[in-house]
């Protein structure tokens, strides 16, 4: 098999940047990926809290997707999205989720798993009014994952909802946060010759279990 102008199996990259053990990872894994989500903002890391989420549906099968981190706290990673999209029907039959982070500039990767909970209105709300109008907008306008005729069903949705909401944009009784409450959260660092560091941290018995795992 080759891709265009060269053969996929011959691309590789050696690791070499830096190093992760157990006693760095400290004992909290959500102060150390806020640790390294600084880092990766010093670094100038782009897109630097996008994440793939993958869900399952109700016929146990997967569904990737890029979506963006927009909170972190001690409790879990919070996310948006439109309920009623399919990422919404996928974790009302099966609230587990996972999600990663990529951060090649630091060939770092974190790597999530956990389940979720919708966000209270009052936080829906608050995140919803921080947007800018036209994020607001399109959340009216767009019926998410839906099969649309044409790119003029969005446009016509759009001007419909920016005539109705002239002076204040409510949110959309449909469009609220999600928040992945983890049990399992893996780093790793990449190193060279693929023997990489990788430190998992298992949430079991109330408190948190710290593992080295081969690469």
């Amino acid at each position: 098999m080759s891709s265009t102008g060269s053969n996929i199996a011959d691309i590789r990259k050696d690791y070499r940047l830096a190093e992760l053990d157990e006693a760095t990872a400290g004992d909290d894994p959500l102060a150390f990926f806020g640790k390294w989500f600084a880092e990766a903002e010093q670094a100038k890391v782009l897109e630097i809290n996008a994440m793939t989420l993958a869900t399952v549906d109700a016929d146990n099968k997967p569904h990737a997707r890029i979506v963006l981190l927009k909170g972190l706290d001690a409790t879990g990673f919070v996310f948006f999205t439109n309920y009623n999209s399919a990422k919404g029907h996928d974790l009302d039959v099966n609230p587990f989720a996972s999600s990663v982070f990529f951060w090649q500039e630091l060939e770092r990767q974190v790597r999530i798993e956990g389940i979720t909970e919708k966000l209270e209105p009052e936080e829906n709300d608050s995140y919803f009014h921080s947007r800018p109008a036209g994020s607001q907008l399109g959340a009216w306008a767009s019926p998410q994952s839906r099969i649309i005729s044409s790119r003029d069903i969005l446009n016509e949705n759009y001007k419909l909802y920016e005539d109705k909401y002239k002076e204040s944009i409510p949110r959309p009784p449909h469009w609220g946060g999600y928040r992945i409450i983890p049990h399992r959260i893996e780093f790793w660092q990449g190193r060279s010759s693929r023997m990489h560091d990788r430190i998992l941290f298992v949430y079991e018995s109330g408190q948190w279990r710290k593992f080295r795992l081969a690469p």
